[in-house]
């Protein structure tokens, strides 16, 4: 039953996250908040994990939750719930692209997709953004609910770091793998 869910979940995610891996993420913590397979603190974390392995970010993430939830059978199953509405889909458009392509609704069509995209991505980024940078606790007491928000400082600084590194044109002439490797060395010396 878990395989079949774990199919079903990223079906649903394959096929309504337009826009690449990123666009996945909004749909990943409705996801995590309505199984309980993983946490938005865990979400950052194979989002980072995703990111610096190879191969697109939505299939990493699908086959880590997969595989954390089921075992390898569940990083399968998830892996090509995530992927099987799309080949289904390039099946069935590719025998009439040519035909398609030249229709101006098909225009209209791709043309309204590009702002739900952008939409996701920075929805996701700011997510993102959010659990990196502040930490949210609820609490309370006699009966009260009480939400405080903390600046995590030491991310908040490394942030900034990196955006003034990034701006130094000598730096961005580095292998991507040198920026991977410098952010795990922070991670573990700031545990962040």
């Amino acid at each position: 039953m878990t395989l079949l869910r774990l199919f079903f979940e990223f079906a649903k995610t394959g096929l309504f996250a337009v826009g690449g891996g990123l666009a996945t993420i909004p749909f990943l913590q409705d996801m995590g908040a309505g199984t309980g397979w993983f946490t938005n603190t865990d979400l950052t974390t194979m989002i980072a994990v995703s990111e610096s392995t190879p191969g697109p970010l939505g299939v990493n993430m699908a086959t880590y939750v997969g595989y954390q939830t089921a075992g390898i059978p569940g990083a399968v199953a998830a892996t090509l719930g995530l992927i099987f509405p799309s080949v289904i889909i390039i099946m069935v458009i590719a025998g009439f692209l040519q035909k398609f392509r030249q229709s101006k609704t098909v225009d209209a069509l791709f043309q309204g997709l590009r702002p739900a995209s952008t939409a996701l991505i920075a929805s996701a980024g700011l997510s993102v953004a959010g659990a990196v940078l502040f930490l949210f606790t609820q609490g309370g007491g006699q009966g009260e609910l009480a939400n405080t928000i903390a600046v995590r400082w030491p991310s908040v600084i490394l942030c900034g770091v990196v955006f003034v590194c990034m701006r130094y044109t000598p730096l961005k002439k580095l292998h991507p793998v040198a920026f991977i490797a410098a952010a795990a060395v922070a991670g573990v010396v700031f545990q962040l």
